[in-house]
């Protein structure tokens, strides 16, 4: 990701300010530390969701297995994600939290829409950034 669509420490006094995939709407995320487990803090208008922060690193492991462009899937907490989608992933059984990497209820979902862009500002992935039905695949850490 360029540095125009970026910025920031991922901490909470100088949060990570990130873009969507299809770099229509900006929004702040930051790694909270002190939670019990870590958190990502991400801060959409209004309003705020969390998941948690080892998604990071479970995301990028998931994408590394899969081996190809995964599509992102973004959907509500009360919509079903589409099949084999980053979004399908971060709620399902078989991850490695076995369910949702959302922890605030209601707020739970849109996984596909916000931890796949702070993923790209690490490094982790490249990701499209179409108009609708972005994808992503990971960067694969050197052996």
């Amino acid at each position: 990701m360029s540095e125009t669509t970026w910025s920031g420490a991922g901490t909470a006094d100088d949060p990570w300010v990130l873009k969507t995939a299809p770099l229509s709407s900006e929004y702040t995320m930051y790694r909270d530390e002190a939670s019990d487990p870590p958190l990502l803090v991400c801060q959409v208008g209004a309003t705020r969701l969390t998941y948690l922060a080892r998604a990071i690193d479970d995301l990028h492991a998931e994408l590394v297995r899969r081996g190809d462009w995964v599509v992102l899937g973004a959907a509500d907490e009360k919509k079903e994600p589409a099949p084999d989608s980053v979004e399908a992933w971060g709620r399902s059984a078989d991850n490695p939290v076995g369910g949702w990497y959302g922890q605030r209820s209601g707020y739970r979902g849109r996984f596909g829409m916000y931890v796949p862009p702070l993923l790209e500002a690490l490094g982790l992935v490249e990701l499209e950034h179409n108009p609708r039905n972005n994808r992503v695949r990971a960067i694969p850490h050197d052996s």
